[in-house]
């Protein structure tokens, strides 16, 4: 295969470009979309497959030449495959654009008509039972206070059915107006809109953006404000919140010449919840890992999956009850340098024709009350369903 890129003179939309059916990785209209499938490559490939690839490239940035996206799922699967897309288009900080395709691949640059408007019918219940997540959480959190564990994250599914088919362009730009500042992704029916950057590498820089510890938000600032110093204050919060950030801190160390992060977490807003967020970067040694290699060690965090990890994960698969999918992972892209950057998978559904599956949980320590979190997992899971449902 070989790969041309290219500066592009005209503005793209890359929601407009990816539709519904391509692919999209973007916050605050930096990022790739594509359209195509060049190749669908094993994840434990994917470096090799991208270095085959003959590359011109007159742009020479991360993210240009060809690139390879997908979903890593919340456990390790056989199988997991990554997307290198035919045509790709890129949006760098500074406004820059380029394009590149993949042995002449055709692209269609036209603006596609909007989604028309249109009202139906949903239906909305529980995957899993409530009484069952309740019960999960106060498991948890005795395995915590019996020092079985640090933390455990417990999460619980919703299922949405419509009277016609999902339209997940429009799904995708309704996430644009809510949520332009998460990372907005949609890969083969996986989509969302995740505020947690789990690690980025470009050239040798590297940095992760953990959030653990959430409140809701209501749209009044007064309110929101006494809430979020009450998130900062809550023992129970920061005590899940620094578990993320210790583990984050140790598994980048070892790549690294430092690594800092700030000295206190921060609130970190999204439209309809408020969370700690810590940001973390460090400067990588020669040779830099590939960001895939990173990602691999860093999910599921304890952010999603709990520490000690094994331990974590052992106790969510006996009392979960649930197959998480890819709900949990990681999100993103990789170019040939092994540059990339990859959320955390969350805030997000997997869709098919006229159902949806969303998702959330949070995270249990000793001081957790089952019905509080409960409520925790309602606000979080009106970012997708908001962007769904409509009437």
């Amino acid at each position: 295969m070989r790969a041309v890129t290219r500066p592009l003179d005209r503005e793209v939309d890359l929601n407009g470009f990816a539709r519904g059916d391509g692919f999209l990785f973007v916050r605050d209209g930096v990022g790739l979309a594509g359209r195509g499938v060049a190749a669908r490559v094993p994840v434990a490939e994917v470096a090799g497959a991208l270095a085959a690839i003959e590359r011109d490239d007159t742009v020479g940035r991360p993210g240009c030449g060809p690139i390879a996206l997908g979903v890593l799922p919340f456990r390790p699967a056989d199988g997991t495959q990554l997307v290198i897309p035919a045509v790709t288009i890129g949006k760098g900080p500074d406004g820059d654009r380029w394009i590149t395709t993949i042995d002449g691949a055709e692209a269609d640059l036209e603006p596609p008509h909007a989604p028309t408007a249109r009202a139906g019918a949903f239906s909305v219940v529980p995957g899993m039972p409530v009484e069952t997540y309740l019960a999960a959480v106060a498991t948890g959190r005795d395995a915590v206070r019996a020092g079985r564990l640090t933390k455990v994250v417990i999460a619980r599914d919703v299922l949405v059915e419509a009277d016609r088919a999902l339209d997940v362009h429009a799904i995708l730009l309704r996430l644009r107006a809510s949520f332009g500042s998460s990372y907005r992704y949609s890969v083969d029916g996986f989509v969302g809109a995740s505020p947690e950057l789990l690690v980025a590498r470009h050239g040798d820089v590297v940095r992760s953006h953990p959030l653990a510890g959430t409140a809701p938000r209501t749209g009044d600032p007064t309110t929101d404000a006494v809430t979020a110093a009450a998130l900062i204050a809550s023992t129970k919060d920061q005590v899940e919140h620094r578990v993320v950030i210790d583990v984050v801190h140790e598994t980048l160390l070892p790549w690294c010449s430092y690594v800092d992060w700030e000295a206190e977490p921060s609130i970190v807003t999204v439209a309809n919840v408020q969370h700690l967020g810590t940001l973390i970067e460090g400067r990588l040694s020669s040779p830099p890992p590939n960001v895939l290699e990173m990602v691999e060690a860093l999910s599921p965090t304890p952010a999603l999956g709990g520490h000690p990890r094994a331990d974590a994960l052992e106790l969510i698969a006996a009392i979960e009850g649930m197959d998480r999918g890819r709900y949990g992972g990681a999100v993103g892209w990789v170019d040939a340098a092994g540059n990339g950057t990859w959320a955390v998978a969350i805030r997000c559904a997997e869709i098919s024709g006229a159902r949806a599956r969303l998702f959330a949980g949070g995270g249990i320590v000793a001081d957790s009350d089952p019905h509080a979190e409960l409520a925790e997992t309602q606000a979080k899971l009106q970012a997708m369903l908001s962007a769904i449902v409509r009437p």
